[in-house]
């Protein structure tokens, strides 16, 4: 039985390997496991054309020899099968299973979940948000698509229009980022050797390189700012001597070491051609040299009219040209010091201007004959009682060293209340003279109301009644009012009766029956109470 099993084994072996050789193709679509799908439709009746026989790893071999490009991307490794390892050496049935039918996508390319950044081209920046068929063409292969900017690029490029090829960039991505198209990121120093400052960093391209025309583009000022030159070529080329790329009309220009003349005050804030008034700015010849005397520029600013010459820095200085700013020392030059309000006065309030050089008079009326109100009456020494603090307030005149000092309100009444003319002098100083309108006595008592007045306070008064009359004020008479006994206005108060019945005859209970001598009896601390003697 071990010998016929065995004979029977072999016979097997010996006929499978006929049946292969002489009619593999019946044999094998009997136990192949399902169709191809169309594209390998044509290699379905020869399995050999994708199976090696007792090899998976020979398989794989098989595929490649006709997946050419992809064979060449895993050689490379490049590419989506090349650029990643684990793709790289993975068996292709394990990603593309085959024998499934005609229509089957045995590709099982998904969209939404495929990873870009395995290929060779990253999608970074503004690329990220792409639909797929913004690159990829229909009815083409994905791998077919071009990575180069161009091929997308070109119509929105700028450079196209560029005469010749060789001043076009050969990679977009010298100068652009997928970030943003516009956003340049081209080193400007490094690839051209031309370092971008000032106003030309935001300059845009095409100011310079005009036609698209990127390279031997001129390097000289003149070549691109000849228009905005206003010399007219007149001080050469080499414009960078004196203006900076910050601004073309900020300049650089060293006055002091280039010219010998230093710019003070307003001067460096002055534009060149208020002083140059031509284009050049060149010495023409030692003869012709540039006047730098103020009176060169400031002849039409002179309000002197020439009179005092033409040294005007002796007063003017470079921080302002007008009167305020003047270091002229009026009290060092002319011995007429100025205080008060005459500090603030401009020089031609008092210096008219005039032809011929005038000597000007330091009397307070020469200039202030239009302010007197004295009209001439109290002389031409102002100065005696007004400052140049101010002509109207702070009157320092001493009234106390006159024959009339003032005392009480009178220290605070206003000048022309008593001195009612231009005139100070020859004023009457009895009271009665001002205060006629205030006397209640209307007269009658006299004209020295000194007596009983005073200038503190025209109705305080001090009259002593006990020594100044034959009456005396005692207790309860002290706190009457004067006019309750001079009810009439008298000539002399000494007429007035003295007994106490020519007061208080109304208050007499007696009606008379004891005569008029009432202080018998009765006293002034209190008129009820009796003391009889």
């Amino acid at each position: 039985m071990p010998i016929l099993r065995n004979t029977f084994s072999v016979f097997v072996i010996l006929l499978l390997g006929y049946i292969s050789v002489v009619s593999a193709n019946p044999f094998e679509s009997l136990v192949m496991p399902g169709k191809v799908i169309e594209g390998h439709k044509k290699y379905e009746s020869d399995c050999s054309n994708c199976h090696k026989l007792f090899s998976k790893r020979g398989q794989d071999k098989l595929c490649l020899s006709c997946h050419k490009k992809v064979s060449k991307d895993v050689k490379g490794k490049r590419g989506f099968h090349g650029k990643s390892k684990s793709i790289r050496i993975a068996q292709c049935k394990s990603c593309h299973t085959e024998h499934k039918g005609r229509r089957v996508d045995i590709v099982k390319f998904e969209k939404e979940v495929f990873e870009h950044n395995k290929t060779d081209f990253r999608l970074g920046g503004r690329h990220k948000p792409l639909e797929c068929h913004s690159c990829h063409k229909k009815n083409k292969k994905y791998r077919d698509a071009k990575s180069s900017c161009r091929s997308c690029h070109l119509k929105e490029s700028p450079h196209k229009k560029a005469k010749a090829k060789k001043d076009r960039f050969k990679q977009c991505s010298d100068c652009h980022r997928a970030t943003g198209w516009n956003k340049l990121v081209f080193n400007h120093t490094k690839k051209t050797k031309y370092k971008l400052t000032g106003a030309h960093k935001t300059a845009l391209c095409q100011s310079c390189h005009i036609n698209q025309r990127y390279k031997k583009t001129p390097k000289k000022c003149i070549s691109c700012h000849k228009i905005d030159d206003v010399h007219r070529n007149k001080n050469g080329s080499k414009c960078n001597k004196c203006h900076t790329t910050k601004q073309w009309g900020k300049i650089s220009f060293n006055h002091v070491r280039d010219t010998s003349f230093r710019l003070k005050g307003k001067h460096k804030k002055t534009p060149c051609k208020s002083c140059h008034s031509k284009i050049s700015f060149k010495k023409k010849s030692k003869k012709k040299k540039r006047a730098r005397k103020c009176f060169s520029c400031h002849s039409y600013d002179d309000k002197h009219n020439g009179v005092f010459g033409k040294k005007c820095n002796s007063c003017h200085h470079e921080k302002d040209w007008g009167w305020d700013e003047t270091r002229f020392n009026h009290a060092k030059e002319t011995k007429f010091p100025l205080k008060g309000k005459h500090k603030k006065i401009e020089c031609d309030y008092c210096h008219k201007v005039s032809k011929k050089k005038k000597k000007l008079k330091s009397k307070c009326i020469s200039c202030h004959k239009s302010d007197d109100v004295h009209n001439g009456n109290l002389g031409g020494k102002c100065n005696s009682c007004h400052t140049s603090v101010s002509w109207k307030k702070r009157i320092k005149f001493e009234h106390d060293l006159t024959h009339f000092p003032l005392m009480g309100m009178h220290s605070a009444v206003a000048c022309e209340e008593c001195h009612t003319s231009s005139g100070y002098k020859k004023i009457k100083k009895s009271c009665v003279a001002c205060h006629k309108n205030d006397d209640f006595h209307k007269g009658k008592l006299g004209n020295n109301c000194d007596r009983c007045h005073t200038p503190n306070d025209w109705g305080v008064w001090f009259f002593n009644h006990n020594r100044q009359s034959r009456f005396k004020i005692r207790n309860s008479h002290k706190k009457v009012h004067c006019h309750s006994c001079h009810n009439e206005s008298v000539i002399k108060v000494a007429r007035k009766p003295r007994d106490c019945q020519s007061c208080h005859s109304t208050d007499d209970p007696h009606n008379g029956q004891f005569g008029s001598r009432c202080n018998d009896c009765h006293n002034t601390k209190d008129f009820s109470q009796i003391n009889m003697k």
